[in-house]
């Protein structure tokens, strides 16, 4: 079944691109949430016309999110943690913390746009944020033991 996005939704697309999903899951999830179209001829004439229309406003987020890409560089993080005496850290690091850490350091970004590698032990990760569709910035993270 094809859809046109109306929202970005994580693993199936961003707003306004055409997609296929099962049928299932757009007849009984996505266009009742509102979340996306059925890819008729008419909606799909009013999407075209809407990105025409919108290209411009993208353009300026596109060159934010490259701006704030930019600003982030290569930063590295220092996450402390509650290590156990084998290495193995207790909990996880999260999205949460990664988010806090950014906006302590004046990055104002949003938890959900953040994706964290599998962290089991102390060492050295790497987290991706999801700034654009086409800007994808990676930070570092080193996971490092909090002194008691």
């Amino acid at each position: 079944m094809e859809i046109i996005l109306i929202t970005d939704i994580a693993g199936v697309g961003y707003k306004n691109d055409i997609v296929t999903v099962k049928a299932g899951y757009g007849r009984n999830y996505l266009i009742p949430q509102g979340f996306a179209l059925l890819a008729n001829a008419s909606n799909r004439k009013i999407v075209t016309e809407n990105v025409r229309q919108a290209a411009h406003k993208a353009e300026k987020l596109k060159k934010d999110a490259e701006d704030i890409a930019t600003a982030i560089g290569d930063l590295t993080i220092d996450i402390k943690t509650v290590v156990g005496e084998s290495g193995r850290i207790f909990g996880r690091v999260t999205n949460t913390q990664v988010a806090d850490i950014l906006k302590a350091k004046g990055f104002d970004i949003d938890r959900k746009k953040i994706t964290v590698d599998d962290v089991k032990s102390i060492g050295t990760y790497s987290a991706t944020i999801d700034l654009h569709k086409e800007v994808k910035p990676k930070i570092t993270l080193n996971v490092i033991a909090a002194e008691d």
